[in-house]
């Protein structure tokens, strides 16, 4: 299955995507320091990137002639300032905007599925409306904006031919459904929300609902603070056990008067993620790719570091380094100290033997802007699944079909 990404970063997404079965066509980038990335990792003949067709550049000036219409997947998370909690909020008026050009490739290309991932700002109450936009124009991509109309206007004839239903089963349109996920109920070791759209052309006829979560808080707080099992995996004997968290007594208590522990795996803590790691400051960590101390860190209100027995805060990029709260280790002592990239790299499920380029402030950037290479699989396969199905269903129809004429 052909894919194409978008706004590839580090290779978070496009990662997952390779591991789902997709074969990408193109890779696009724009920014020099992510590309350098990848670059690194095919020099190095790394697997899953090594033969990724890189394209350093706007989306916007790619010759896409050579991309074949009805590939199965686009895939790609638009720039986020324009809606992230910590930008301008701008939306609409911001040039960052990038959802307009994203409709306007899913029109050219014409794919069979795409999987746009954004932060959680996009839903806020104050874009509600820019974000009904953004699905509709996606869902009907050959309604075009034209020069000169306002993009409220534009909106009101999206809304008339939803209404009409003129468009269904004529032109180009798709079936988009977003989700509001939260990458810790998946597997990944961090509590970082995300809008995914997954869209779906709609001459295929495929129904789609985001995959089940597999992981949860509840198992978490069972296997620490009812059967223990979770310290005892780690070797962390009674004595050095820290305090149950404030706040999670009442269902602490809920889940010892129960018969069984809940059925989801346990949420994917911060001393999961390190296991195997050496302290940044020890002379063993030398022997580790991108484990480098980062001195500097230090908490102020509201940014108090990632508790050690818990998903890692949402890892952040910032407009003027990284943030001092998100991308640090609370330490059981109190202290704190910053994730180092590898720390950071295995928080988004990167794995070990991929290599980032540039220094700790734009490495962190492409770790705070990737999406976790295990969360994008999850959503990749599960859209792969739903092509291959729709592709054996419509054989099996054409044999049936064929059988009959003879």
């Amino acid at each position: 299955m052909r894919a194409v990404e978008l706004y590839a970063g580090a290779g978070g997404l496009a990662m997952g995507v390779g591991l789902a079965g997709f074969k990408s066509l193109a890779v696009v980038e724009w920014d020099r320091w992510a590309c350098d990335t990848v670059r690194e990792n095919q020099r190095r003949g790394y697997p899953l990137v090594a033969d990724w067709p890189l394209h350093e550049g706007d989306v916007r000036a790619v010759d896409w002639s050579d991309i074949p219409q009805d590939i199965e997947l686009l895939a790609g998370g638009p720039p986020c300032q324009p809606f992230s909690m910590g930008g301008k909020h701008r939306a609409h008026d911001d040039h960052r905007d990038m959802f307009p050009p994203t409709v306007e490739i899913v029109r050219r290309l014409r794919p069979k599925a795409f999987i746009l991932e954004n932060v959680k700002g996009l839903t806020r109450s104050s874009f509600a409306n820019y974000y009904q936009y953004i699905l509709l124009q996606l869902e009907f991509p050959e309604v075009a904006r034209v020069a000169g109309e306002d993009w409220r206007d534009h909106f009101a004839r999206l809304q008339s031919e939803r209404v009409s239903g003129r468009a269904h089963g004529r032109e180009l349109t798709y079936n988009v459904a977003p989700t509001l996920v939260n990458a810790a109920d998946h597997g990944v070791p961090q509590r970082r929300e995300r809008v995914f759209i997954v869209g779906f052309r709609a001459d295929l006829g495929i129904e789609w609902s985001f995959p089940k979560a597999t992981h949860g808080l509840d198992r978490l707080l069972h296997d620490q603070w009812v059967s223990g099992e979770y310290w005892d995996r780690h070797g962390v004997p009674p004595r050095d056990r820290p305090a149950m968290p404030l706040g999670h007594s009442a269902r602490v208590r809920a889940l010892r008067a129960s018969l069984f522990p809940p059925a989801e795996r346990p949420w994917r803590t911060v001393r999961d993620a390190l296991v195997g790691l050496p302290d940044p400051e020890s002379a063993e960590a030398a022997r580790h790719n991108n484990h480098r101390y980062q001195p500097g860190a230090r908490p102020y209100p509201g940014h108090t570091g990632s508790p050690l027995d818990l998903p890692a805060k949402t890892l952040k990029a910032g407009d003027h380094g990284v943030p001092g709260g998100e991308n640090m280790l609370l330490r059981p002592d109190g202290s704190v100290r910053y994730f180092t990239i590898r720390e950071s790299a295995r928080l988004q499920t990167f794995p070990d033997g991929y290599l980032f380029h540039g220094s700790w402030s734009e490495t962190m950037r492409q770790l705070g802007n990737a999406v976790p290479v295990a969360l994008g699989h999850r959503v990749a396969a599960g859209v792969a699944e739903r092509l291959v199905s729709a592709e054996l269903a419509s054989l099996g129809q054409r044999l049936r079909n064929q059988k009959v004429a003879a």
